[in-house]
């Protein structure tokens, strides 16, 4: 008796993008490698005004690592005095937000987008993803699809986040769970 396979790929659309997206990767592609990517360390000005010719909104005291991957930038905005850590992935399909005084630590994944599994044809799925101010995403941590992670949060070192974490949380584990609370008091330090 023969399998039955639920998706088929050979009905996955071969082109999910406007030729505009097309264009614009390609072009970032050539741009990230060659005058991103090589830039001297604490060249952030530089790398801002890169980010802000392919549509980015970036303040002038945010901070991007050379070694930052971003597939969309003119879905990505990033908010005063936020800095976005080395080998961090902004795999961009929606929209990006990261508020003010936010720091994404290093190699950090930020994912948003995905496929509907539950069609045959994996349609492509681009969700938003909005980080909050004060918030600081340690080491390794993943945050998924449709995630609104609150102001004033922490997401653990390696914690994987596929759903909201409420202002002030420190969650951590995978899936994450809340571990804790950031500051009992508003203001407090």
């Amino acid at each position: 008796m023969a399998k039955k396979i639920f998706q088929q790929l050979d009905q996955c659309e071969g082109f999910p993008y406007t030729r505009k997206e097309y264009l614009m990767r390609a072009l970032w592609g050539v741009v990230y490698w060659i005058g991103f990517r090589w830039s001297p360390v604490r060249c952030y000005g530089y790398r801002r005004f890169l980010l802000r010719l392919f549509g980015c909104e970036i303040t002038g005291r945010a901070g991007v690592r050379r070694s930052v991957r971003i597939t969309h930038p003119w879905k990505l905005k990033v908010g005063d005095w936020s800095m976005i850590g080395d080998g961090v992935t902004v795999y961009n399909l929606g929209e990006v937000r990261i508020g003010e005084h936010t720091v994404v630590s290093q190699h950090v994944h930020l994912c948003a987008g995905t496929h509907n599994y539950r069609e045959r044809n994996l349609p492509l799925m681009r969700s938003e993803i909005v980080i909050g101010d004060g918030v600081w995403l340690c080491a390794d941590a993943f945050v998924g699809p449709g995630v609104e992670v609150g102001d004033n949060a922490v997401v653990g070192a390696r914690a994987v986040v596929v759903k909201d974490v409420g202002d002030g949380d420190v969650v951590g584990g995978n899936p994450a769970k809340v571990v804790g609370r950031r500051c009992e008091e508003e203001g407090g330090r």
